[in-house]
């Protein structure tokens, strides 16, 4: 019988226990499409990374909030370069992962929530791992980067990875297209949630865009849009966005 509970927590604190076994993150649409992950992924050192994230995260300067940290692979790594780090995520299985693997700062927030620090206290907020997608939607993004602009300081920079939703032939993820397009939701605007054997997570929302949706997102937030990083012929790219006064 399933459960409801924390199902990448459990997952990543699993393999963390395990290194050598072969686990998989399973992720599940709200149109019943099934993907399927290496949960080691999440545990991965430098050298293992993307290019693109690579050539972005030591942009990060200053004092740093890492939204949707996970197990800390991005947090624990600017750690070890120094800067002062936060780590936040609504998952206790993973800040426990984290705190496990040496990450010093981690809070139990969600997004919403990043209005509970006080004003000035990042230079830098990253969110990588494709987390631009915690903004969930467009009515959402405007209301959190709001809040982000308030906690930070005047030069501030958010480091952000995101997946083009118009990067695929798949005809799975086109007719998704579509059906989001007939309930009033942009093309990339996902519903899902994450099982790990018996145990099944709670449905949110995620929000794949464009490089030029995400600047109209940026309108009226008081952020731009400043530098795109793509990979040739992927899905993904990281977006360096600038604080406006």
């Amino acid at each position: 019988m399933k459960k409801t509970g924390d199902a990448f927590g459990e997952l990543l604190l699993t393999q963390l226990k395990n290194p050598h076994e072969t686990l998989y993150e399973i992720i599940e649409r709200d149109d019943g499409f099934i993907d399927a992950g290496l949960a080691s992924r999440y545990l991965t050192g430098f050298d293992e990374w993307m290019d693109i994230e690579k050539e972005t995260v030591n942009l990060a300067t200053g004092r740093v909030l890492d939204i949707g940290c996970g197990p800390g692979r991005i947090a624990i790594h600017l750690q070890e370069q120094g800067l002062d780090v936060t780590g936040i995520d609504i998952s206790p299985g993973v800040l426990k992962t984290a705190k496990l693997r040496g990450l010093k700062k981690a809070k139990l927030l969600s997004i919403d929530q990043v209005d509970v620090f006080k004003p000035n206290s990042f230079d830098t907020i990253v969110m990588f791992g494709n987390n631009f997608g915690l903004f969930a939607s467009p009515k959402k993004a405007n209301q959190i980067l709001k809040k982000l602009h308030r906690i930070t300081s005047d030069e501030a920079q958010i480091i952000a990875q995101c997946v083009d939703p118009y990067a695929t032939k798949a005809p799975d993820h086109l007719n998704y297209h579509r059906l989001n397009k007939e309930r009033g939701r942009m093309p990339g605007q996902l519903r899902i949630r994450v099982r790990f054997r018996k145990i099944v997570g709670p449905w949110f929302d995620y929000l794949f865009v464009s490089a030029r949706e995400m600047k109209e997102i940026l309108i009226g937030t008081r952020w731009r849009l400043e530098r795109v990083v793509e990979v040739n012929k992927s899905a993904y790219y990281n977006a360096v966005i600038k604080k406006q006064a």
